[in-house]
């Protein structure tokens, strides 16, 4: 017989997780007890925010569930930042927690890590929280995690094991995980589609996040319609130089100016939110014109009015699509539209983030098919705002949606151990990286093949830049960074210093070495100039 935490172990083994990521601590011991004898792998890092947006990174590039197991009380509420996240980013998140004893919850004897109501906590941030009440209570609530992380957009669930359940005896036989259903498409939907398209003569594409695993049949559609594709943030890479790619920030004006004249506009897997599609706040995104909008989640579906909307799978619908939109003989000029916009877009975002551009275009171009996971610094805002990516889901960073900073460097290390094969570079300013700078020896414990890339300007710059703008004055934006060769050295990580014209020979030489590495870029701070 098993106990329960022992059963989870078993069960997360029975559903493909392969590792997980937790600090264990009094709360959670029976979690422990059957992980050593399991095939899954533990990393620890050193916060459970941490845990959680390494759970992200992980996700993002496996394409499954990352999974966290943290203490109650603090250890949950740590966790919360990054389910926020994971929420925003519709990435597929477990968050395993312990809990007190059931017959102590809510009654405020001061129990240790104890909460008013911890699960209400949770399911304000997670699509679903899960109490396992008994032992065999346990297979119902992963298949409830399970179903909610995959059966539509994907986010953040959460499970709570009480104390005084953990290390009960499990008493009956655990049946196999509940199968995901597969979704039939509604075909008079799919045909409405298909006549919109075939008839269309100024087409425009939007892919976002959820078109990441779908860049093939993208491609492929694309090309049968002649149309540009607009990429937000998290679809960077799959449409990687290609003459129909735009990779620009929708919020340029080009860009809306494109897809303003669309006749048609087909919308994949973006929820169209304001940091993609207005992020200089302005009010004044454009008609979306005969829209056709894919999604796998109803409600998301429901936030936008659309001519035609369509629940599914991104990969299945375009697909069948394809395999419809035939007999195409109107010239729609898709490659020079897309030309046009991305030169516009270019000149518009204007030479100093030009300028980090051309730092990203010589990150790509040393280290080419690379995962490059950001924080909230100057050139991942300038990528965001422009940048053409070599791998499809190989650029992503927390700048955008809920924009938690601290995000990149334990991100990155949930990436490099989901794919031990690709290149993982992290890319954060000198700001970000002292919210999470103790995960370092988490990549260190774990002899990940990291590049961490810090631009390091001394300080928040681009907020103080918007304070400027803002003609407030400069406050609190200019907190000391450390000396990050002596961080480095007291990690036993190889460390190079440049200026961003040094870049390439810097990874170079970091790429070279096994295990992490650290480059410390000295940015002109333009800010704080006159």
């Amino acid at each position: 017989m098993k106990t329960a935490g022992q059963a989870l172990v078993a069960e997360l083994e029975n559903r493909d997780v392969t590792c997980v990521f937790g600090i264990p601590g009094v709360h959670t011991i029976e979690l422990y007890r059957g992980l050593a004898a399991s095939s899954i792998r533990h990393v620890t890092p050193r916060h459970e925010q941490g845990a959680g947006f390494m759970a992200d990174g992980y996700a993002r590039v496996s394409g499954k569930p990352g999974v966290a197991f943290v203490i109650t009380g603090p250890g949950l509420t740590n966790t919360l930042t990054a389910m926020g996240q994971a929420r925003a980013d519709s990435v597929p998140m477990l968050v395993v927690s312990g809990m007190n004893a059931l017959p102590d919850l809510g009654k405020g004897l001061g129990h240790l890590h104890e909460l008013p109501d911890q699960q209400a906590l949770a399911r304000r941030v997670a699509l679903v929280s899960e109490r396992v009440s008994s032992p065999d209570s346990l297979a119902p609530a992963l298949d409830a995690a399970f179903a909610a992380m995959q059966a539509g957009r994907p986010g953040p669930a959460h499970i709570d094991i009480p104390l005084d359940v953990a290390g009960q005896q499990v008493t009956q036989d655990v049946p196999p995980p509940a199968p995901l259903l597969d979704r039939e498409l509604d075909t008079a939907k799919i045909a409405r589609a298909v006549d919109l398209l075939a008839k269309a003569r100024t087409p425009v594409i939007l892919a976002g996040g959820g078109a990441r695993a779908a860049a093939l049949a993208l491609r492929e559609l694309a090309e049968r319609l002649d149309a540009p594709v607009v990429q937000t943030v998290n679809a960077r890479g799959v449409m990687y130089a290609h003459p129909l790619g735009v990779p620009a920030s929708p919020s340029l004006p080009a860009v809306r100016d494109l897809i303003g004249a669309a006749d048609v506009v087909l919308a994949v897997g973006t929820e169209l939110g304001p940091t993609d599609y207005d992020m200089y706040a302005t009010g004044k995104m454009p008609v979306l014109k005969n829209l056709i909008r894919i999604d796998l989640c109803p409600d998301q579906l429901a936030r936008h009015s659309a001519e035609v909307p369509i629940l599914g799978d991104a990969t299945q619908v375009l697909t069948t699509l394809g395999d419809h939109v035939t007999d195409l003989d109107a010239i729609r000029n898709g490659a020079q539209r897309a030309e046009e916009t991305r030169r516009a877009a270019y000149d518009e975002i204007g030479p100093e983030m030009q300028a980090l551009t051309r730092v990203l275009n010589v990150v790509r171009d040393t280290v080419s098919n690379a995962i490059i996971v950001g924080d909230s610094a100057q050139p991942i805002y300038a990528g965001n705002l422009y940048y053409d990516h070599d791998r499809p889901g190989g650029w992503f960073n927390a700048a955008t949606g809920f924009g938690a900073l601290g995000y990149g460097i334990p991100a990155a290390i949930g990436a490099a151990i989901a794919d031990p094969s690709a290149p993982v570079i992290c890319l954060t300013g000198d700001g970000g990286a002292q919210f999470s700078l103790p995960e370092l020896m988490c990549a260190v414990d774990e002899n990940l093949p990291i590049t961490f890339v810090i631009w390091n300007n001394h300080g928040y710059q681009e907020i103080a830049t918007s304070m400027q703008a803002a003609g407030v004055a400069v406050v609190g934006c200019d907190p000391t960074p450390p000396d990050f060769e002596h961080v480095a050295r007291s990690c036993g990580i190889p460390f190079w210093r440049c200026e961003a014209d040094g870049i390439a020979a810097a990874l170079g030489a970091a790429r070279a070495v096994s295990g992490p590495t650290l480059i410390d870029i000295r940015a002109p701070n333009l800010a704080h100039s006159n």
